[in-house]
């Protein structure tokens, strides 16, 4: 299938210049979701997953299908002051500027093998802070799975060897 064709793509949203990838087309096709969930799942069936992680918020969408599909817990990952418990913070930088991120400090276990699923890898600096929180509380990451990858923005550089998986390049 082509997912590509199941994308919408928004020119000057959500500022000048940004060509906004909308993957809200593709959630509402049931056999494109279906059909990009279980092509993430394929990717990680033998990878003895025990949690997928998902960024807010697109994160929560595609990672807790996969999460369902893989019959696994999923644990998510959000912008400070959002999540009930204790939580694990890392400040990070971004290209103009810094940002946090937030996970339940007894989310994950020494030795847990997560996944990380996405809905778009960009430039890779929220997704490599979502790796270090999940390795600061003793997490393994076995994967990261991405709907989208923007390739000319070269956030693999940051995430140089973990195993990446993107179903659809631009």
């Amino acid at each position: 299938m082509d997912l590509k064709s199941k994308i919408r793509e928004i020119e000057n949203f959500p500022k000048e210049g940004i060509s906004f990838k909308d993957i809200t087309t593709l959630l509402k096709d049931r056999n494109a979701f279906s059909y990009a969930v279980n092509k993430i799942v394929d990717d990680l069936k033998d990878k003895e997953i025990d949690y997928v992680v998902g960024p807010e918020a697109r994160g929560f969408l595609m990672g807790a299908a996969v999460a369902y599909a893989l019959g696994v817990g999923f644990i998510p990952v959000r912008k400070p002051g959002k999540l009930p418990s204790k939580t694990t913070r890392l400040d990070y930088e971004l290209e103009y500027g810094t940002d946090s991120l937030e996970i339940h400090s007894d989310a994950i276990s020494q030795g847990d093998k997560i996944a990380i699923v996405d809905d778009l890898l960009a430039t890779g600096g929220t997704v490599r802070a979502v790796a270090e929180l999940i390795e600061s509380l003793g997490g393994e990451i076995a994967a990261m799975e991405f709907l989208i990858e923007l390739e000319d923005l070269n956030g693999r550089d940051k995430l140089d060897g973990y195993h990446i998986n993107s179903l659809v390049n631009y």
